[in-house]
């Protein structure tokens, strides 16, 4: 019966727009959302065998989200996709990680923040990448194939390839052998 679910649901985000591969599992309660920025409208890409778990969060705010081959969101994932979010192959994102690809300028005390626009940036992770539970990842990151980001980590900086990274800011601790 979940199986069916999955499958109807999928249609019917496929008819909003987003592009999901075959073999795609997504659980109850997701929020995907494409958005538009100054008439631009946002790209959701997921492909073959990735798995979203309940509660997963996807906006494109009119940017780009990218989700490729064989991936794991773990439940209530949350990804911001303004500047644009590529995520490899095989990589494992475990629960209430989010990802950010944008940030609000600092302006003047005199004018609201709120009133101010977003300052974009891309996010990338590599393949074979696993992130842990509640980790942020901030915009502008690069995450390098092979690494690990432990739990509760903030990771302000781009990682190397195979790097082993915990904290707040996040910081190398080791390297995968």
């Amino acid at each position: 019966m979940l199986n069916i679910v999955s499958k109807v649901y999928q249609q019917i985000l496929r008819y909003y727009g987003l592009k999901i591969g075959k073999h795609v599992s997504i659980r109850f309660f997701p929020e995907i959302s494409l958005g538009y920025v100054q008439g631009t409208k946002g790209t959701i890409t997921i492909a073959d065998h990735c798995q979203l778990s309940k509660g997963v969060v996807i906006k494109a705010y009119g940017g780009k989200v990218e989700i490729k081959t064989n991936t794991f969101l773990g439940e209530y994932v949350c990804i911001y996709g303004h500047g644009g979010v590529e995520i490899g192959s095989n990589t494992l994102i475990a629960m209430h990680a989010c990802i950010l690809s944008s940030n609000h300028t600092i302006p003047d005390r005199s004018i609201l923040i709120r009133s101010q626009g977003d300052i974009l940036l891309p996010v990338k992770i590599g393949n074979d990448v696993w992130i842990g539970a509640g980790a942020k990842i901030l915009g502008g990151v690069e995450i390098g194939d092979g690494c690990v980001v432990g739990a509760g980590a903030v990771v302000s900086r781009s990682l190397p390839p195979y790097a082993i990274a915990v904290g707040v800011p996040a910081k190398i601790i080791d390297y995968r052998k």
